[in-house]
C-alpha cells in the first residue's frame, strides 16, 4: 500500500518542501482519482460502514463510495508540515436558533443569511459560513469520538459544520459540491468543568425525543474552540449520509475539558444515543476494531494529513 514518506521535522521544515506540499495538496482537491490508493478506508470497510454507522438510512442515496470517507485515524508521525497553512480565521456572529435533536445527535442550529458569520484563511480558498455545530458522544467515556490519533478515541468530539458561501448558493447546494463544506473538528476530553457547554447541557432534557427542539438564547460558538489553534486538515467526506466527499476538515490538535458532569450518560439522557443506536453499539465497535486489526494488510490506509506545526 502507497504511503506518504515519514518525513522528519526538520525536512518538513525546510524551504524547499513548501512547493512539494502545495502541490500535493492541490492535486488532492482537484483530483482525488488520482490518489485512489490514499484513502481512509479499503473496499473492505466501505462496505460495511454505512450500515454500521447509520442503519436507518438505506438505498443506494446513502452508499459512500469514493476514496476520501471520513472519518479517519490521523498518524501524528505521517502528518506533514505545510509552512503554506496560514492560522484560521474564526469570526462567528450569527445568532442561535434553537438546538434540536436530529435523532443522531442534538444540533444548534445557526442563522446563515449573514455574510460576514464563519471561517476562513487556513486551507480554505473561500469564505464558509457558519450552519450548525453538534457533538458525538459515545456509549461510554473512552468511545465517543469520530476521528482518532494513533487510534485513541476521545470521549467525545465537536463538529462546527459551514459551507462555501463564495461558490455556492445555500447550504443545501453546498453539501454536494467540490470544496462545498467546511468542518472544524474539536476533541474532547475528562477534566475542567466548561463553562460555554454548560448552556448547551441544561438544554438537553428538554429535546430527549427526535425531532424536538428548543430556545437556547444567545450561544458564541466560539468559546468552544480550544486556546492553541494549530491543527491538522485532510480532504474528505461527511460522516453522515449523504456522506458526499466535499469536506475540508481541520482537526484542532488541542482538545478542550469538560467536567464529567458534563458528559450526559446514555441512561440518563436518551437524546444522545437514539435506542437503535444502543442495539448496535456492540456491532459498530466490533466493525471498528476490524478494521484496525486489518490495518496492517491494508484495509485502512492513510489520507494524505497537512498540519501547522
Amino acid at each position: 500500500m502507497l504511503r506518504p514518506p515519514l518525513l522528519g521535522r526538520s525536512l518538513r521544515k525546510s524551504s524547499g518542501f513548501s512547493i512539494l506540499v502545495k502541490q500535493m495538496w492541490g492535486a488532492l482537491r482537484s483530483s482525488p482519482q488520482r490518489l485512489e490508493r490514499w484513502y481512509s478506508q479499503g473496499p473492505c470497510a466501505q462496505r460495511n460502514r454505512n450500515d454500521a454507522l447509520h442503519p436507518p438510512c438505506k438505498g443506494p442515496a446513502s452508499a459512500p463510495g469514493g476514496t476520501r470517507q471520513s472519518p479517519i485515524n490521523i498518524r501524528w508521525r505521517d502528518s506533514v508540515y505545510d509552512p503554506q497553512l496560514k492560522p484560521l480565521r474564526v469570526c462567528y456572529a450569527a445568532s442561535c436558533l434553537h438546538v434540536w435533536n436530529t435523532g443522531y445527535f442534538f444540533q444548534v442550529e445557526f442563522d446563515d443569511s449573514a455574510e460576514g458569520s464563519g471561517i476562513s484563511g487556513g486551507p480554505l480558498e473561500n469564505h464558509y459560513r457558519l450552519k450548525q455545530c453538534h457533538f458525538h458522544w459515545g456509549a461510554v467515556n473512552e468511545r465517543g469520538s469520530e476521528h482518532t490519533v494513533d487510534d485513541r478515541v476521545y470521549p467525545a468530539e465537536l463538529h462546527l459544520v459551514h459551507w462555501n458561501s463564495v461558490k455556492y448558493r445555500s447550504y443545501k447546494e453546498a453539501l454536494t459540491g467540490e470544496n462545498g463544506m467546511a468542518v472544524i473538528g474539536v476533541f474532547l476530553k475528562l477534566g475542567a468543568h466548561h463553562e460555554a457547554l454548560q448552556k448547551l447541557v441544561e438544554v438537553l432534557p428538554e429535546i430527549k425525543h427526535k425531532g424536538a427542539r428548543s430556545a437556547v438564547g444567545p450561544f458564541q460558538p466560539a468559546r468552544l474552540l480550544p486556546a492553541c489553534r494549530d491543527y491538522w486538515t485532510y480532504a474528505g467526506s461527511l460522516t453522515t449520509p449523504p456522506l458526499s466527499e466535499s469536506v475540508t476538515w481541520v482537526i484542532q490538535k488541542q482538545p478542550i475539558e469538560i467536567a464529567q458532569s458534563q458528559l450526559p450518560q446514555r441512561e440518563a439522557n436518551p437524546v444522545l444515543l437514539p435506542v437503535i443506536c444502543v442495539r448496535l453499539a456492540s456491532t459498530l465497535q466490533a466493525f471498528v476494531d476490524g478494521c484496525r486489526s486489518d490495518s496492517q494488510t491494508g484495509c485502512l490506509s492513510l489520507t494524505p494529513v497537512f498540519c501547522t506545526w
